[in-house]
C-alpha cells in the first residue's frame, strides 16, 4: 500500500549512515601557550624571621675548612653503601676484667674494635682497598685511621699495622696519638695516610650511626656504644649487650657480599675476644 501510495523510502545504508553524518565534529583543542618556568626569586637572608637575638658568625678555620671540602666532594663523587651488624659485648667486658685484675692492663671497647677490625681486613682483604680514580688498589699493610674530636675539627691519627699489634699495644699508642691530636702536636704522617676509618660515637651515648667515607679508603666503621636487650637462648629469657656497628663504603670498590664479610668476621671477633692477641 505504501509503495501504491506513491511513498518515498531512502536508499539502503542512507539510514545508518544519517545519524554519522548528522553527528556533530568534535570541537578542536584550543592552542595554548608553551610551558613557561617559574621565575626564580633571588633568596634574601633577612627575610628570614628570628628571634632578635645577637648571634656572633664564627669565621671556619683552616682544618675545618679542608674537612668541609673533603665531606662535600664524598658525598657528591663517592657511591656510597651501608650496612650493619650487631655484636655480643659479654665477651669483651669479661677480657677487660680479665687483662685488669690479672695483669694491671688496662683496654677499652675501642682498642677490642681496632684490633678486630684489623683482623677482619686480614681475613677480607678487599675491604682494605682504595680507589685511585679508576681502579681499586689493595693494600699491603692495614693502617687503621682513628677519630678523634679537637677543638679544631676531626682529625684521624694512624695505628700502623694494627693486625700485627696486641691489644696493650694499641690501647697505649691510641692514648698517646688522642692526646697528641687534642693538643694540636702530631706530625703530618701520623694522621695523613691509612687504609681503613674507625670512628666510635659510643662514648658519648650514640647507639648506632652512619659516617662519611673518607677517600681514597674505601670504608669507614660507624660504631655505637653497648645497647642492653632481652633475647630467648633456648627458651630461656637473658639479658644481653650488644654493640651495633654500620660500613659505610665505597661500593665502586667494596660489594655487598664484601661487606657481609667483613661485618661477620668482625662481629665473630668481637665475640669471641679471646682470638685477639693481648
Amino acid at each position: 500500500e505504501a509503495l501504491a501510495a506513491g511513498t518515498a523510502f531512502p536508499a539502503l545504508g542512507a539510514a545508518a549512515a544519517a545519524p554519522t553524518a548528522a553527528a556533530a565534529a568534535p570541537a578542536a583543542a584550543p592552542q595554548t601557550e608553551p610551558f613557561q618556568p617559574l621565575p626564580r626569586v633571588p633568596f634574601d637572608p633577612s627575610t628570614i624571621p628570628t628571634s632578635g637575638a645577637p648571634f656572633e658568625d664564627v669565621p671556619a678555620t683552616t682544618m675545618r675548612k679542608v674537612i668541609a671540602k673533603r665531606l662535600t666532594e664524598s658525598r657528591a663523587f663517592v657511591p656510597h653503601a651501608f650496612a650493619s651488624v650487631e655484636a655480643d659485648l659479654a665477651g669483651v667486658a669479661k677480657l677487660r676484667k680479665h687483662l685488669m685484675s690479672e695483669f694491671g692492663v688496662k683496654v677499652s671497647v675501642n682498642d677490642v674494635v681496632i684490633k678486630a677490625v684489623a683482623l677482619a681486613l686480614r681475613d677480607v682483604p678487599r675491604a682494605n682497598s682504595s680507589w685511585d680514580g679508576t681502579t681499586s688498589v689493595p693494600n699491603d699493610q692495614i693502617d687503621i685511621s682513628v677519630a678523634v674530636a679537637t677543638p679544631a675539627g676531626l682529625i684521624t691519627p694512624i695505628v700502623f699495622d694494627a693486625a700485627g699489634k696486641g691489644l696493650s699495644v694499641i690501647s697505649a699508642e691510641v692514648r698517646d696519638l688522642a692526646t697528641r691530636a687534642k693538643d694540636n702536636k702530631l706530625k703530618p704522617e701520623e694522621f695523613q695516610g691509612g687504609t681503613f676509618t674507625v670512628s666510635n660515637l659510643g662514648m658519648f651515648g650514640i647507639t648506632e650511626f652512619s659516617a662519611v667515607v673518607n677517600p681514597p679508603q674505601a670504608c669507614i666503621l660507624a660504631v655505637g656504644g653497648g645497647v642492653n636487650k632481652l633475647t630467648m637462648d633456648n627458651g630461656d629469657v637473658k639479658q644481653v649487650t650488644t654493640m651495633t656497628s654500620r660500613l659505610s663504603s665505597d661500593r665502586r670498590v667494596v660489594d655487598e657480599p664484601t661487606a657481609a664479610a667483613f661485618l661477620q668476621a668482625f662481629a665473630h671477633y668481637v665475640a669471641h675476644p679471646e682470638l685477639l692477641s693481648v
